[in-house]
């Protein structure tokens, strides 16, 4: 049995480093190019890969994951389709899966529908950040029910009674936002990260993953507060997307 989302991230805890969680949009760089891109990913020590499934209004998403979402529509990436590659990859993935999107796909496909393919895809949980919680108690339950999780999201405007509220059903671990606004690389991370993180902490006893805005290892290593996991996304899809090799974007994560 492979180990959950939160084993994962503790095991890389326990390791003495933070857990390595990069995002990449479904279909990116190109239809053929991404399920070898994936494999790359998994070989260079991934320990969980969140997978963003394209939306038409990707609204919490900065330049970056908002062209390959529409570039990735253009070229006739589906929920379905995604699923369908998953299924057949997940096998032969040491990294756990997630999918990262936003609710309305999910709930065109149909929640059971979505749940039972997803399940034999092999993904382990979500992410759906405009689903907020009390709105999302069907899903949470039918992923649930297939032993998934669905990742509570943060923020720097998350208040110590919400997390709380979030922390009494939540599970896999937290995706803790650095910064209000959209994803994208940034040069340093705001300070509220830092208070976002110890509050986190404080009130979930799930780890927590850093997340918008994230490039390098050394912007990690030189916060007071430090994540469980580091999510990056956009700097990671801008480096393949200038021709790099996963391996040279990776490397200094290792």
């Amino acid at each position: 049995m492979k180990p959950t989302l939160e084993q994962r991230i503790v095991n890389a805890v326990n390791k003495g480093r933070c857990a390595r969680i990069p995002f990449i949009t479904a279909g990116f760089p190109t239809c053929d190019s991404f399920v070898p891109t994936l494999r790359d990913l998994d070989a260079c020590g991934a320990d969980i890969i969140e997978v963003g499934i394209p939306f038409s209004d990707p609204v919490a998403d900065g330049p970056v994951v908002e062209e390959a979402s529409r570039r990735a529509l253009e070229n006739g990436v589906t929920l379905g389709k995604v699923l369908d590659e998953l299924g057949r990859l997940s096998p032969r993935l040491e990294a756990g899966l997630v999918l990262m999107g936003y609710y309305n796909p999910f709930l065109q496909y149909g929640l059971a529908r979505l749940v039972d393919d997803a399940a034999r895809a092999g993904v382990q949980g979500f992410i759906v950040p405009d689903l907020p919680l009390g709105e999302d108690d069907e899903l949470r339950a039918l992923l649930a029910a297939k032993g998934m999780d669905l990742v509570a999201l943060v923020g720097p405007n998350t208040g110590e009674e919400r997390m709380r509220e979030y922390a009494a059903v939540a599970s896999g671990y937290v995706y803790a936002v650095s910064v209000l606004g959209t994803t994208g690389a940034r040069e340093s991370l705001p300070a509220e990260a830092a208070a976002t993180l110890a509050r986190a902490k404080k009130c979930f006893s799930l780890p927590v993953a850093l997340g918008f805005g994230i490039q390098r290892p050394e912007q990690i290593a030189a916060m007071e507060v430090r994540p469980d996991a580091a999510v990056f996304g956009s700097a990671l899809m801008r480096h393949i997307g200038e021709g790099k090799s996963v391996r040279s974007f990776m490397e200094p994560w290792i």
